[in-house]
């Protein structure tokens, strides 16, 4: 296959992700393995895989195109991409290569690099560079034809996990299980034995035609049915994972979503009254009411611009304990800094069950001082544009502008955060307030119609 059967359209911010086969493909990813191989020299690199149809394919190519560049190569077979990571920094391997799309559409297919110690491959740490010399063709001859050798790193996985709790201080709590025939059903039936707690399990099996919708919570729609069953069980709470389960949702036991904001704060507190002083990390779009759990526990929080990439560095950076963005990716310093969607929900129902307080009381006040909107998706025809109407509209009234990630102004009493998306022509939006719920509403209503006409 040439250079015109591939497209460079795949290439995004934080990794490769497109549709089979115009944008994906297995010469791709061949390439994309010998470009690994050439630009790092690694001496052995982890390749995993989701449970989509194309997957085993692509993951055989980016293991040659490694081999072929005298990478040797373990072989962790179909997993979750966090098990990935998990590989390469307990087996101290040299970097690691997922083949997933996470929560895109079923003909979807993508690629994500780390080095060692799981740090991110992204288009400002070496993606750009991959993607010329995987377009060029022109690599280097390998001094070795590199092997390519199986691992199932799945006990190990399990035991690192489950040392982020005391399974005896739990309780045998009700809890609906909602895999989205994605891989999170693999890591749940080995980790479940573990736990006291009774689950009602939805569509765990893994399943690349994804039966029942594409494995994505954020889409309500995809979480409705999840939100039935806990109601239908009367369930303490119920749990939700994209298709690579690296993040993970809940529903409280009231049969509402809790927006990925206030498990940040929940998680935070949780970290910094364990270990004060400590810092977490948290990215621009609302980020009062995770302040104020730093402040009150002694803790120490810093503002990191979002993407997983720039988090784990400024995680790195400040050493901190724990990081987390409100879309649902949480990040921990005991995981390499790295981002998993099964630490979290054992983590809250440990808290759940110490607390002897539900999810739903648990975030209720969260909810009450700092409400938020949640993100919203906007379209744009060209999205810089309507930042800087936006900016041009409100930022001589705010009382703090920042450029940190898009734009955000502070208004004393409200704020909001517009930043564009790396994959589509959206603008998401995010709006929180100090206690005022009817100020939320009409300011975001308010911020929506000016969009809506800067758009036009």
């Amino acid at each position: 296959m040439n250079e015109l059967a591939m497209s460079r359209s795949g290439f995004k911010a934080y990794d490769i992700r497109g549709v089979m086969p115009t944008e994906i493909n297995e010469e791709l990813a061949y390439r994309v393995g010998r470009a690994y191989a050439a630009l790092y020299r690694p001496e052995t690199v982890a390749v995993g895989r989701d449970i989509r149809l194309s997957s085993p394919a692509l993951a055989a190519a980016a293991m040659r195109g490694l081999a072929d560049g005298g990478a040797d190569v373990v072989d962790i077979g179909l997993c979750g991409t966090e098990m990935m990571y998990f590989a390469v920094f307990h087996e101290k391997l040299s970097g690691g290569i997922m083949i997933t799309a996470s929560h895109n559409p079923q003909d979807n297919n993508g690629m994500k690099l780390v080095r060692e110690e799981g740090i991110p491959v992204s288009a400002d740490t070496g993606l750009k560079d991959i993607e010329r010399l995987a377009f060029s063709g022109e690599f280097p001859e390998a001094a070795r034809q590199g092997t390519v050798t199986e691992k199932d790193v799945m006990d190990d996985y399990i035991a690192h996990i489950l040392s982020y709790v005391d399974v005896s201080r739990m309780k045998p709590l009700r809890l609906v299980m909602d895999a989205g025939n994605g891989c999170a059903g693999l890591a749940f039936r080995k980790l479940a034995p573990h736990l006291p707690f009774a689950f009602t399990e939805m569509y765990m099996e893994p399943d690349g035609t994804f039966p029942h919708g594409v494995p994505n919570p954020m889409l309500e729609a995809c979480r409705a049915p999840l939100i039935e069953k806990v109601k239908e069980t009367g369930a303490d709470m119920g749990i939700a994972w994209d298709g690579d389960f690296d993040r993970c949702f809940f529903v409280d036991n009231e049969g509402r979503f809790v927006e990925g904001y206030y498990m940040v704060g929940l998680l935070a507190g949780y970290f910094l009254r364990l270990h004060p002083g400590e810092t977490i990390v948290h990215d621009p779009r609302c980020f009062w009411n995770t302040q104020a759990v730093a402040a009150q526990c002694g803790g120490r929080a810093v503002e990191s611009k979002g993407g997983h990439a720039f988090m784990k560095e400024t995680l790195r950076r400040v050493q901190g304990i724990y990081g987390a963005e409100m879309s649902a990716h949480h990040f921990f310093r005991d995981f390499s800094y790295c981002d998993s969607g099964m630490i979290p929900w054992l983590i809250v129902a440990e808290i759940v069950s110490e607390s002897g307080r539900s999810l739903a009381e648990l975030v209720r006040q969260m909810e009450a001082a700092f409400p938020c909107s949640g993100e919203i998706n906007l379209p744009a025809r060209d999205v810089g544009a309507v930042l800087r109407a936006v900016e041009e509209r409100y930022g001589p009234a705010a009382r703090e502008v920042s450029h940190l990630d898009g734009v955000s102004l502070d208004f004393g009493t409200w704020r909001f955060n517009l930043r564009p998306s790396n994959t589509e022509p959206l603008i998401r939006f995010n709006m929180e307030t100090r206690g005022d719920r009817a100020l939320l509403e009409t300011k975001k209503n308010e911020v929506m119609r000016f969009i809506e006409e800067a758009n036009q």
